[in-house]
């Protein structure tokens, strides 16, 4: 996969300032970010975060996933560490879009859970591909991580393309009375790598 560099900038956030960069692939204009803190072409396995963008949880903070707590646990952690990379995957709705997210959302009110509401609407209970980081990373010079993820899927991916993957740090933020039963199906029916997928006394 061909990955074109378009743009970087300084953001400032409240854990560090951050290089943003822009990427485009060329044959179909998709788009993509990462956060990068530090020197990462040498030092080591650089610490990496892969995030699927999720709208209703990284900007409007719900409450019914974990996703925006991650994103800034992992923030937070990466500038603790003083070096890493966050790519943020366009993937809202793992994969299914905005709009289908939504109508996914309202079977989940129906008593649906989040693999069952994507069946129903047609998509694999998880339809993400992740071609365009091992591209990312190497753009920085990163050749090995340690990666903050729950995801096994995404260690395995990164492997395939190349990336050693030395280390898998657990990322576990967010839980609450609204997104258990979402995390404990992400545990049983997605393998996700979780502490006490049957948790009888979320946090708020």
């Amino acid at each position: 996969m061909r990955i074109e560099h378009v743009a970087s900038c300084r953001l400032p956030t409240p854990w560090a300032t951050f290089e943003l960069h822009g990427f485009r692939e060329p044959e179909n204009g998709a788009e993509h970010v990462a956060l990068v803190l530090g020197e990462l072409s040498h030092g080591g396995p650089a610490l990496c975060r892969i995030h699927s963008e999720c709208l209703t949880g990284d900007v409007f903070c719900s409450l019914r996933c974990d996703c925006g707590a991650q994103l800034h646990a992992a923030m937070q952690a990466i500038a603790t560490q003083g070096r890493g990379i966050l790519l943020y995957a366009r993937q809202e709705g793992r994969g299914i879009g905005l709009l289908n997210k939504i109508r996914a959302y309202r079977l989940q009110d129906a008593g649906a859970d989040t693999v069952e509401a994507n069946e129903q609407l047609g998509f694999e209970a998880d339809p993400r591909n992740y071609d365009a980081c091992a591209p990312l990373l190497a753009h920085f010079g990163v050749r090995s991580v340690r990666l903050l993820t729950n995801n096994p899927g995404k260690m395995e991916w990164l492997q395939r393309d190349g990336i050693e993957v030395v280390e898998r740090l657990s990322l576990q933020a967010g839980r609450n009375v609204h997104n258990d039963r979402y995390l404990q199906t992400k545990a049983l029916k997605l393998g996700h790598l979780l502490d006490s997928p049957h948790s009888d006394d979320p946090k708020p």
